[in-house]
């Protein structure tokens, strides 16, 4: 089969930390033809890094160069330049979260629709190997009751590009941290309508001067974005989820957590753990080793070559991730609401 032509618009810490080498790592099956990025300069370096043909600083230029996109810019631009590689014919694989607000990722899944070209969102947290295990072990918990998602760091705040720009990302460590366990945990649910949220949001800590962080310096005065954010979600079949996500938390330790209590059994994620209750005992099995690829980055470019030549299903399908940016858009009004 021919090879997908990949093209990488935005080249910056997110696109050389995962999306590069994850393409490049699939050599049988695709080849990075052109990357573009509005910092010239920086597109030229990691062309010449990875031995890339083409470049441009206006990403509409590479459209009759690849056959798919990989989208690693700021937040703000998903959807204008999404829409644009779809009109043109071109698949997509975006960075999350899909968009800056769920309308713009109503006019993303529209768009895919009317071109019939594959729109993947990068949550790579359902292809890490726990996580597909614990797909498959969902049956073991039958029907999910509530669900409890951690996703904190301890004084990390982001203190680099634009992560604390809400007019370039929309917001803090929920859009952009809490969003990937979020999913996951719908995922792992089956992915229920929601009928209800109440959100909190806070950004007391980061607007404090002098403030501790592990992660780069930032300015106080200007930080316009949540640092920590709890949430309460009710869906349509009746199961609840619990959300905190921090980038600032005063905590022992940072913490990534998904578990979800069912009718017929428990489990936990990280690390993958079961339980259950049989014969008059209560069961804790722990997963000793699972297969699966190491590299969540690798197999979410696998799954989104594969359904680009029509021979996979995506694993995260655009309207999955139009239901985590709604959720996202209801915890912020709910905080600024009040209600």
């Amino acid at each position: 089969m021919k090879k997908l032509r990949i093209g990488l618009i935005g080249v910056g810490g997110i696109a050389q930390g995962r999306h590069l080498p994850a393409f490049q790592s699939l050599k049988d099956s695709c080849v990075i033809t052109a990357v573009s990025d509005v910092n010239s300069e920086r597109a030229q370096e990691v062309a010449a890094k990875y031995q890339i043909d083409n470049v441009y600083e206006n990403y509409l230029d590479m459209f009759d160069k690849v056959d798919a996109v990989c989208i690693c810019t700021p937040n703000k631009f998903h959807a204008e330049i999404t829409i644009a590689a779809l009109e043109a014919g071109v698949h997509v694989l975006c960075e999350k979260p899909m968009a800056l607000s769920s309308d713009e990722c109503q006019q993303m899944l529209e768009a895919s629709k009317r071109t019939n070209k594959v729109l993947a969102i990068a949550y790579h947290y359902r292809f890490m190997k726990a996580s597909q295990a614990a797909k498959q072990f969902m049956q073991e918990v039958g029907t999910p009751l509530v669900t409890r998602v951690q996703a904190l760091r301890r004084r990390k705040v982001p203190g680099w590009g634009v992560f604390t720009n809400k007019s370039l990302q929309g917001g803090g460590s929920l859009i952009d941290y809490g969003c990937h366990l979020l999913d996951l945990a719908i995922w792992l649910m089956g992915s229920p309508k929601h009928i209800s949220v109440n959100g909190s949001a806070y950004n007391a800590l980061s607007k404090t001067p002098n403030s501790v962080n592990q992660w780069g310096t930032f300015d106080h005065e200007t930080f316009d974005v949540d640092d920590h954010v709890t949430a309460y979600i009710k869906f349509e079949n009746g199961a609840s989820l619990l959300l905190e996500a921090s980038w600032a938390a005063n905590i022992l330790d940072d913490k990534e957590h998904v578990s979800i209590s069912g009718t017929e059994g428990g489990i936990s994620v990280f690390p993958l753990e079961l339980y259950t209750a049989k014969n008059g005992m209560l069961l804790n099995t722990q997963a000793a080793w699972v297969s699966g690829e190491d590299d969540p980055g690798v197999a979410q470019a696998k799954n989104f070559i594969d359904a680009c030549q029509g021979n996979a299903e995506l694993v995260v399908k655009p309207e999955e991730a139009l239901q985590v940016s709604q959720i996202i858009d209801e915890i912020y009004y709910s905080d600024e609401a009040g209600k």
